[in-house]
């Protein structure tokens, strides 16, 4: 039976800290669902700061102003939603570091609270600053502040959201009794035309190819290489291609610091998305180690899924019983390098193995995170 839809149309505003062309996740995932309700016959608004105008863009109305979600831009912001017509529907894409006032933008939060008169969603993407009694005050600070920004914009809320389902745990027990855990899909497109992926691998040749794809941040770096320098050097053939921002620069790291592998080691840097899922469904495997573990915010991840790619990679305490139960993904034994290199080897020794696990990553992709499930939850009353 197709989910039911409500009687009475309301107009829905999404507000968020990034939207295109402004780069990021959260930006990439609130123009996808906006211009999926748009498709389904949908009035959708988009709120967000930059250059002022109001444009239709796809079908969706962007309303752009500096400073929007301070002080003078939420009264302006009051005054141009309460023109729009009634029943109105807030959903608020939450990430505290993207509201200005350096993550603490409390008066924000109090606004989205006082608007009582609409109906108010908010997703969690991201929610508090980590606590710790070693850390130091301003930290301490931000942290606490975080959380009161929280309670403001999730108690207030009809209905709340969370990326990963460890967010709730961060929220009042009466918030966390009634967030939904939505995973967030692949901000890409999920598939490739089959031309395109022959001109790629016809360009990069003979592998096998391990692929990764991130923005290779300091906590990543130390990890990829030891488990990408001994993959490689266990098999003369084998090969490593790195997408994604930063992934040029990390190569010439790695071929400086093992010049016997620089040869094997290459990079595309900022390719447009349809060339970058081009060249990621051009892999044999992709190997994402996370130093949390895998979980459905791991945007890197949903892509290599929604492309129906073998992945390996680890769990961790945001990793979500999902991933495990699924077989969505190989899950090394723990998360050191050994146990994803030993993952990895075992996929790599059984050509069978790897084509079985792309089938089912493709498969729990449409089940659980393609875009048309978010698109459903958000058009269906809540259970």
């Amino acid at each position: 039976m197709a989910p039911s839809r409500e009687d009475s149309p309301r107009s829905w505003h999404l507000l968020t800290g990034e939207y295109p062309p402004h780069p990021g996740g959260v930006s990439d995932y609130t123009r996808l669902v906006a211009q999926a309700l748009a498709r389904e016959g949908q009035d959708v608004h988009v709120w967000t700061s930059g250059e002022p105008g109001t444009q239709v863009e796809n079908g969706v109305t962007v309303h752009r102003a500096p400073g929007l979600f301070l002080p003078r831009g939420l009264r302006w912001m009051s005054r141009e939603l309460d023109r729009c017509p009634a029943p109105r529907r807030l959903l608020l894409q939450y990430v505290p570091h993207a509201f200005g006032m350096k993550a603490m933008n409390v008066p924000f939060c109090a606004w989205f609270a006082s608007r009582g008169q609409d109906e108010r969603w908010v997703f969690f993407h991201e929610i508090v600053y980590p606590w710790s009694l070693s850390a130091k005050p301003r930290h301490q600070v931000l942290a606490g502040v975080t959380r009161v920004m929280a309670r403001l914009a999730g108690g207030s809320a009809d209905r709340v959201f969370v990326s990963i389902p460890s967010w709730a745990e961060h929220l009042p027990s009466s918030i966390r009794a009634r967030a939904e855990w939505r995973p967030v899909p692949s901000t890409l497109p999920t598939s490739v035309p089959a031309v395109a992926l022959a001109a790629v691998r016809a360009t990069l040749g003979p592998g096998p190819w391990l692929g990764h794809f991130g923005t290779y941040g300091s906590a990543i770096r130390v990890p990829l290489e030891e488990v990408l320098v001994p993959l490689l050097r266990a098999d003369a053939r084998r090969k490593v291609l790195l997408l994604g921002r930063g992934s040029q620069q990390v190569s010439k790291e790695l071929g400086a610091r093992h010049p016997e592998l620089e040869a094997r080691v290459l990079a595309r840097d900022s390719l447009a998305p349809e060339d970058l899922v081009a060249h990621l469904a051009a892999m044999d495997l992709l190997v994402q180690p996370y130093p949390d573990g895998v979980s459905a915010r791991r945007t890197t991840a949903m892509a290599g899924l929604a492309l129906g790619l073998p992945l390996v990679t680890q769990p961790g305490h945001l990793t979500e019983p999902l991933w495990k139960d699924s077989g969505a993904v190989a899950l090394a034994e723990g998360l050191t390098s050994r146990a994803l290199i030993n993952a990895a080897e075992k996929l790599l020794a059984h050509p069978e193995q790897l084509a079985a696990l792309g089938a089912r990553a493709a498969r729990v992709y449409r089940e659980h995170f393609a875009l048309e499930r978010t698109v459903e939850t958000l058009l269906r009353p809540p259970s």
